[in-house]
Order: C-alpha cells, then structure tokens, then sequence
C-alpha cells in the first residue's frame, strides 16, 4: 500500500464500495447498500458521505445525514431514523446532530488505523457544520457469544473494563464515543447483536447555540492582578486614589477582570491602634459598605468586573474576612472565606463563612477563594462540578514559606480542575500596624499541564516583591478541548462510582 486518502464519495465508487461492505459484513443476513440509495444520499448531502481509499481502491466509508434530534427518543430504531430508509429526516436547515447510519473499514486494512481516521473526518465535519453531536446506533457483532450468560449491559460493562473485546464496540469507545443507552429491536436483521445495539454519542465541544446575543461570554479573557503595596493611608479616600490609579491602568489594557488582594486596605487599622486587635478589625469594618460602593462605581466607571480582595464584615453580629464581585453591569456579589487561620481566629475573631458558588460573569464562569481556602482542595473541587472555569485567590501571607504554600496548592488545583488559576497578594511592611508588620507575594497565572498550555503550568508572573500590575491573557475555549481530549481527564476520570464530594445546603446571603 503506497497511498491512502479521504474524499467524498461518488456514484461511480458503488463498485468497490459494495465489495468493500461484503467483505466488512461477513455472516451479515442483512440486504447491502444499492446503488440507487447511494445516489439518494449523495444528492441530499455529498459531503456527510465519506470514503477512504487505499492505493486509488475503496475500502471504506462513513456515511451520515443531519436529524433534528428533537423529533426522535434515544429509543429509535434505525428505521425510524432513516424515515423508513428514505433518509428524508436530513434536515440540515433545523437539524442539530449528524447522524451515523454506516462505517465500516475492510477486514484486509483494519489495523491500519484507518477507521480511526473516518472518525476524524466525521468530527471534523460536525464541528464545520456547527452541530453540537454525533450520535449513532452502534452494533454489538460478539454479543451472540455471550447472550445466554450476560444481559447488553452486562456486555457493554466487560467491553468497557476490556475483559471482552467487541470489535466494533471496542472500537468507537477508543474514539470518544460514549454510551449512551441500550437499544432494542434497532435493526432486527442484525442477528450477531441479537438485534441489541448501543446508542453512542460524541458531543462537540465547540458547538455554539443559534440562539446567541451579541453579548456572549468571551472565548479569550484578560486578567489584570494588582500587587499591592502596604504604605501608609491618612484615610478611605487617600487609600483609593491609589487604587483608581490601578483599576484605570487595567482598564487601559482592556482587562476583563481586576483582581485585589486579601485586606489590602490593612494600613487604615493604623487609625485604630489604641485598640485591641480584635476591636480595631471590627472598626475597620465600618468602613466595608461605603468600600463596596466605591468598586462598584468603579467597575461601571471603567468598564472592568473587579474581584475586591478581601475586607472585614460584621456579618449579624459576627466578623468574617468578605469580598466583592463587582460586575461592570452595576451588579455585586459577596463571598466569604471559609477557612479561617489560627491567627485570624486567636488575634482578630474572624470566623468563617459558609457560602461557596461559581458566578456568571460576562467573561466566563468565576470561582472566587480567599488565601487559606485554596489549600483545601475539596473547594475548588465542587465550583469545578459547577463548571468553573477560572478560579481566583486573593491571599496575604506574610513569609516566604506561607505564600508557597498558597501558590503551590493554586497550582495544583488548576492542574485537578482543569481551570485557570490567578492569585495575588500584598507586599511591603506595615511597622505601624499590630499583627500586620510584613507581607510576601509573587502574584501569577496557572494553568493545566497539558500539550495546549505552558509545560510548567504558569501562564504569567509578577516580579516578586515589587509593587506591579500582572496582565494575562487565556483562552476559555482550551479548557474545553481539554475536559475532552487532554492527554489526562481528571475531572472525566474521577471514580464517582467508588467515591464522592457533596456540598452541603448552605444559607443563602
């Protein structure tokens, strides 16, 4: 064999396709594929008939029409799917699933690949139509091997684990397709299968609905994280001057989001040091909801959605560590750091929140974790199975070792999760201010370990130490790709069967 290509077929390969087929189909009690259906097929809709050819000589084919899905149950029949073998169910103008109704390679060219390379253009294919599946009957030919012994689920089950190999079966799960339920009487003819079939489905991660705004979420985000520096403040106002001055330069960037770092605002609890600890953090609270108004000025005034880092809140009597999501639609959302440090505990009384969610943003769906949450990985783990896409952490740690433990844990929950990570945190010394005195930050972008990001898992990083704006770009859409097709799944691979993660009813804020 010197040369093997893909093509559309054509009328004039019926020939060498029929002899292809028989081959393919040995011990088939069923009809064969006529010349005059072919025709049908090709008139409706040439470029769903694919044909692959070894040394200019068929050898097979994958053929497919678009259905409305809408108008079938997973619990059709071949017959029904095909209008009676009429294929007049090809609707490409409302249709939304391309629809497999033959593949097969010949016996003397399977270990080749080839087959492998049908399904490719088959994807392909569904992916430049903008169609949002594939989706197929799928013959079980070894079944009648085992039929008195194990039910089609049972069957299904050992050829997934590979304890019985199914050459068709095995097959298309190697290429992605997944199952999705049993069918009965599909194709009666088939007696190999016993007339059992599976129903197998690859959904197109790059499918886009007809049905979008103008608006849409965007594909490419821009993050701007700040670096703060902890300098002295005479008060709220002399404080955000400085921070206009950073959410204006992001915004100058064209940013999607800003994000602040944990109680950045700690240089205004200088006013309160005849104070206790505890107290002068309470004081400092008073100040938090003329805080949220002023970033929510902000994010409309400058068009950027603003993550607030972090700010004392006396929440019905008791203190927690909360901040802002600050739409720059006007709209603001609050979260809570629920794990709260010895030290914020035993100095200040901070006590923890109970309220996790991902949030809709117009520039993905948001995760939002202060410092010492991200190294518990359960949390990150359940805003991933609500689809997060970027997670965010604004930290302040004051040493070396206790920023690595932050960064470290953020990046392996972007590794875990299958998202992007952005963390960022204070620097500078606060001489003035009890339990505050230094502060230690790298502020960075992580990212999955996999061929489509960086090979260290960092997208970007500030200079550490430095007072600095960190600007990244990263592309949603590879997260797709990679919940899909990654080299490794975690999410896809989880053993859900052996264990799980539940989140707990929590109140509502």
């Amino acid at each position: 064999m010197k040369q093997i290509e893909i093509g559309h077929l054509k009328p004039e390969d019926y020939q060498e396709l029929l002899t292809a087929m028989k081959a393919s189909y040995a011990g088939w009690s069923g009809t064969f594929w006529t010349l005059e259906t072919i025709k049908k097929l090709i008139d409706k809709f040439p470029e769903g008939q694919i044909v692959i050819k070894a040394d200019g000589v068929v050898v097979g084919c994958a053929l497919s029409i678009i259905v409305n899905y809408n108008r079938f149950s997973d619990a059709h029949t071949y017959k029904q799917i095909t209008g009676n073998y009429t294929f007049n169910t090809h609707n490409p103008e409302k249709g939304d699933v391309l629809y497999g109704i033959e593949i097969f390679i010949h016996p003397d060219y399977r270990g080749l690949r080839l087959g492998r390379r049908l399904y490719d253009a088959r994807k392909e294919l569904c992916e430049q139509l903008n169609l949002r599946a594939i989706v197929f009957g799928g013959r079980i030919p070894e079944y009648h091997k085992y039929a008195d012994k194990l039910s089609p689920k049972e069957y299904i089950q050992k050829v997934k684990q590979k304890e019985i190999y199914d050459p068709v079966l095995s097959f298309q799960i190697s290429n992605d397709f997944h199952v999705k339920k049993v069918l009965n009487n599909y194709m009666p003819e088939d007696a190999q299968s016993k007339e059992f079939a599976t129903l197998l489905q690859w959904d197109n991660v790059y499918y886009t609905s007809e049905a979008r705004t103008l608006f849409n979420a965007k594909t490419y985000v821009r993050l701007g994280l700040i670096q703060w520096q902890m300098r002295s403040y005479k008060n709220m106002d002399e404080m955000f001057t400085q921070v206009e001055f950073f959410i204006d330069s992001i915004a100058a960037y064209k940013s999607d989001f800003a994000l602040l770092p944990e109680l950045f605002n700690g240089p205004l609890l200088a006013e309160f040091n005849d104070m206790s600890e505890a107290e002068a953090m309470r004081s400092l609270a008073k100040y938090t909801p003329d805080f949220k108004m002023r970033f929510r000025d902000l994010a409309i005034r400058y068009n950027v959605n603003i993550i607030t880092g972090s700010v004392p809140s006396v929440e019905n009597g008791t203190l927690k560590n909360i901040g802002f999501l600050c739409h720059r639609n006007g709209a603001v959302d609050q979260y809570e750091k629920i794990h709260i440090t010895p030290d914020e505990a035993k100095f200040w009384g901070i006590r923890g929140g109970d309220t996790l969610k991902v949030y809709e943003t117009d520039a993905g769906k948001i995760g939002i974790l202060i410092c010492y949450d991200v190294e518990f990985p359960e949390l990150p783990r359940l805003l991933a199975e609500q689809g997060m896409q970027i997670l965010f952490v604004p930290f302040l740690t004051d040493t070396q070792n206790s920023y690595n433990r932050v960064r470290y844990c953020a990046q392996a929950r972007a590794i875990e999760n299958e998202c992007f990570v952005a963390i960022t945190g204070c620097i500078g010394n606060l001489p003035k201010v009890e339990n505050m005195d230094i502060q230690y930050s790298q502020s960075a972008v992580f990212t999955p370990c996999d061929f489509s990001f960086p090979s260290n898992g960092i997208k970007s990083e500030a200079t550490a130490n430095t007072e600095m704006i960190l600007i990244a770009d990263v592309d949603l859409s590879l997260l797709d790709e990679l919940h899909a097709h990654g080299s490794v799944r975690n999410l896809k691979d989880r053993r859900t069967d052996f264990y799980e993660l539940i989140l707990k009813d929590q109140p509502s804020l």
